[in-house]
């Protein structure tokens, strides 16, 4: 009983220490963003060169406030934007992932695609906005289209990075126990390059967002990209800033959601 009850004892002490750990880690991310907006209103405060035409932190959350946090039309402004980056990050995974392990697994078929691809890579997503408007019948599949592009180029080349690291002696191990190539493919080459494609969707999603918006900026009537640019026609630095704050938000829940996929793919790595 002693035992059970020492070993119960230091369970519980352990639990308890990892839950003082993370509330650390919060204080200090609380500390970090309060002293932001600290740094942020002293700037206003003291028409810092840069600041004098940048509205102060109590008026930016003024006006989200007053004018957004409770209508329908700023949340339906998350809702389309995360509507298409979710689109374009899903089909940039379904084609970039399997264009990655056939580019890195079969030499004639990188023979013959790859001259393409590393042409088409250095090409930003917003250069291809022009002509993703004259090809696709709406601007909400150019759109998608965009974001799609934006991380498409990324995770295939992680994928394909992640094939050609494999160790040769991992194949020829396998091929020497009677393993055929499409075994190889499966059993070996796609557990191998799962954190190739995790960092692939890390940094896949921050781009998504970025070319997202760009996009709505220039071709969209809805989403926080034109919720920002909208601020700046009308000359409302708030609602610039609101639509700042916004997105950052979105992108990093976005982050955590894949952060959270990642811990799925790859458990062996967070455990202690």
């Amino acid at each position: 009983m002693k035992g059970e009850k020492g070993k119960w004892r230091e369970i519980q002490s352990r639990k308890i220490s990892e839950v003082m750990k993370k509330l650390r880690l919060n204080w200090r991310a609380i500390i970090s963003i309060v002293s932001f907006f600290v740094l942020w209103n002293f700037c206003v405060l003291f028409h810092v060169s840069g600041f004098t035409e940048i509205p102060g932190p109590i008026e930016v959350v003024m006006v989200l406030f007053n004018d957004f946090l409770f209508t329908k039309d700023y949340w339906h402004s998350w809702f389309i934007s995360f509507e298409r980056v979710l689109w374009g990050f899903l089909i940039a995974q379904i084609l970039g992932i399997p264009l990655g392990l056939f580019l890195g697994s079969s030499n004639l078929f990188r023979n013959i695609v790859f001259p393409v691809f590393e042409m088409m890579r250095p090409i930003p997503p917003l250069a291809w906005v022009p002509l993703s408007i004259l090809f696709w019948p709406t601007n909400e599949s150019s759109i998608i289209f965009i974001t799609f592009i934006g991380a498409f180029f990324i995770i295939t080349i992680n994928v394909f990075e992640g094939v050609q690291s494999i160790k040769k002696e991992h194949i020829w191990l396998a091929k020497s126990l009677g393993a055929s190539k499409a075994r190889i493919f499966i059993k070996v080459m796609i557990p191998a390059v799962i954190p190739a494609v995790a960092v692939g969707m890390s940094l896949g999603i921050a781009v998504t967002w970025n070319v997202v918006i760009a996009a709505e900026m220039i071709a969209s009537d809805s989403g926080l990209g034109r919720l920002t640019w909208e601020g700046y026609v009308s000359s409302t630095a708030p609602v610039v800033i609101v639509g700042m704050i916004s997105i950052g938000l979105a992108g990093f829940l976005s982050t955590f959601l894949v952060d959270l996929l990642e811990r799925r793919m790859m458990p062996w790595k967070y455990k202690k």
